[in-house]
């Protein structure tokens, strides 16, 4: 009797058969779950989906400025699009956790499902390179990068709190990064955010320091909105 490979219907949705699957199984498993999880992979996806992404939005605007062309792909590679895209595949429903992360919902978390979006490029990258990996990730994007306009794309975090300070007069934000964890190829940055109006600095956590100083930021400009 022939085992039915149980990632058979995520093939069908990312557009991609892993040749081991063990390797997609790597990506799905959290770090609560085993001491082998998906961080190593999620570092690795996260350098080549901004590389992927960046390098199509330079071909497709030729005509905008790197500041728009950073803030458009900020928007397409952030979190929150991540976790949407994640819910799309039903990637939710193969998280392995452990059973803390079981018991809080860890796999309705955005967080975990944006972290294992990643952990999937870097390890389809990992089997077939960049030639296939390159087209099932604009596959992915295709809707969302159709939709661009250039005039209309959302500011970063750090923008929005930065323009949300100068406004009311305010000091503009402190960043300053108060941890380094891991090894020098995955090392994952803490970062404060320290602002007028915040008794104590937001947190945000990130594989780089722009990554968790947009989090921090985007902490930051909540509290703040939601208080005034």
């Amino acid at each position: 009797m022939q085992l039915v490979d149980p990632y058979v219907n995520l093939y069908k949705k990312i557009g991609y058969t892993f040749v081991e699957p063990d390797n997609l199984k790597m990506a799905l498993t959290h770090r609560s779950a085993n001491k082998k999880h998906n961080e190593r992979l999620e570092f690795l996806g996260d350098a080549i989906l901004g590389m992927i992404i960046a390098k199509e939005l330079f071909q497709r605007f030729p005509s905008q400025p790197e500041g728009k062309l950073t803030r458009m792909r900020s928007n397409l590679v952030k979190g929150d699009t991540l976790a949407i895209l994640a819910r799309e595949f039903d990637l939710g429903d193969l998280l392995l956790l452990g059973p803390g992360e079981l018991k809080s919902g860890g796999f309705r978390r955005d967080s975990i499902l944006a972290d294992a979006l990643e952990a999937i490029i870097g390890a389809i990258y990992l089997e077939g390179g960049l030639s296939q990996c390159e087209p099932i990730v604009l596959q992915w994007f295709a809707a969302r990068l159709a939709e661009l306009d250039p005039l209309l794309v959302s500011k970063d975090d750090k923008t929005r709190l930065q323009e949300y300070l100068q406004a009311r007069k305010l000091p503009l934000p402190i960043y300053e990064v108060s941890e380094i964890t891991g090894q020098s190829h995955e090392q994952i940055f803490y970062v404060e955010c320290s602002v007028a109006g915040l008794n104590k600095p937001t947190i945000g956590k990130g594989n780089s320091r722009r990554k968790a100083e947009q989090k921090a930021a985007r902490q930051a400009f909540e509290k703040l909105s939601n208080a005034g």
